[in-house]
């Protein structure tokens, strides 16, 4: 008897508190035959597996790849001519920076149902937890999200002189290794030098650091301190509100630095 073709859902795993994951994520998780897993997947949502359940780990770690990209893209498929059901685990969303379209793009080709169940982008969350608001009224009206890394694809490289000055809120994902050439961009292209800013590691989970300071002088606290990745960094004067709002927020053990 012939299996039929398997079914794959893109999971958004959230943020990192395993606590900000919706039911349907859950319950995709439950479900799968197969679990394939990025490293920012919270590991305690793989306690929500089947016992019988594979489970492979396929993260990307600062040039750190267990499986290229293309590699991943063919496990998918190969899991799914053979029948299974399979999660395909994602930190955040999987739209937002995690190449949930590339993957969806291999399925198709070759008929593999999929659905795509989304999760919340640590872009929105991690600052939240931080007691920094990306909006705030009569303050910032305008957020963009934008990769740290730089793109191999000129196309797609960011137009620092129309940002620079011209969206309120800026959140850059993978911000720590790229830093620097932010940092100079900005400020190059008209950003004041004084801007607050924020770096997040580890958001919205109990070892979660903040790091603040402003555009002229957050390149030298992160060597100063030996800031490491993963983290967010945040542009913008909706920064300085966290003075307010951190403690009303936080319910966890933070450490700011």
């Amino acid at each position: 008897m012939i299996r039929e073709r398997g079914k794959v859902s893109i999971v958004g795993a959230g943020p990192g508190d395993p606590e900000l994951i919706t039911l349907k994520a859950i319950r995709a998780i439950e479900n799968a035959e197969v679990v394939l897993y990025d490293y920012l997947v919270n590991k305690e949502l793989l306690g929500y597996c089947k016992p019988d359940c594979q489970i492979v780990y396929v993260g990307k770690k600062n040039k750190q790849h267990t499986y290229p990209q293309e590699e991943i893209n063919k496990m998918l498929i190969e899991f799914g001519l053979s029948g299974k059901k399979i999660a395909r685990l994602k930190g955040g969303d999987p739209f937002v920076f995690g190449r949930g379209a590339e993957e969806i793009l291999g399925l198709q080709e070759h008929d593999i149902e999929f659905e795509v169940i989304p999760g919340i982008t640590a872009g929105v969350a991690v600052p939240g937890a931080a007691g920094i608001p990306v909006t705030l009224r009569n303050v910032a009206s305008s957020v963009a999200f934008f990769t740290g890394h730089q793109c191999e694809n000129h196309k797609t490289e960011i137009q620092w002189d129309k940002i620079a000055v011209g969206i309120d809120t800026l959140v850059f994902y993978m911000g720590v290794t790229q830093s620097p050439r932010i940092v100079r961009n900005l400020m190059a292209n008209g950003r004041k030098p004084e801007t607050p800013v924020a770096m997040i590691r580890w958001g919205t989970l109990p070892e979660q650091e903040v790091m603040k300071g402003t555009l002229e002088n957050i390149v030298a606290k992160m060597e100063q301190y030996d800031f490491k990745p993963p983290a967010i960094f945040i542009v913008g004067e909706v920064v300085a509100y966290s003075e307010q709002l951190s403690p009303l927020i936080n319910q966890m053990a933070k450490t700011e630095i």
